[in-house]
């Protein structure tokens, strides 16, 4: 790929996002202070940290996959501890990571 045909894809890329789409990265960015569970937190170390979550589904698959849903993030556990928490989108207009196919 030479560096006419970057340009070309980005400008492309720029032009299809509209004024007032906010990109995921973005807000994450603004929100980098946002205290989140971290790793290998168990689940009494988040609601003990974080309080009650809104919701709680039950465990799923093998090894089980639990998540809780909090105001500003879900996390998410494998048997009874954090293996991530995800910052949830804060408008229905805010643009995530693409499929590599798009």
């Amino acid at each position: 790929m030479n560096i006419k045909t970057i340009t070309l894809a980005l400008a492309l890329t720029c032009s299809q996002m509209g004024s007032a789409d906010v990109l995921l990265i973005d807000r994450v960015e603004s929100k980098s202070g946002l205290n989140l569970p971290g790793k290998s937190q168990t689940m009494d170390q988040v609601r003990s940290q974080f309080g009650d979550p809104i919701s709680e589904s039950s465990p799923v698959g093998e090894p089980p996959i639990t998540q809780w849903e909090y105001a500003d993030f879900i996390v998410y556990f494998e048997y009874s501890h954090v293996i991530t928490s995800v910052v949830k989108k804060s408008k229905p207009t805010e643009q995530g990571p693409k499929s590599p196919t798009n």
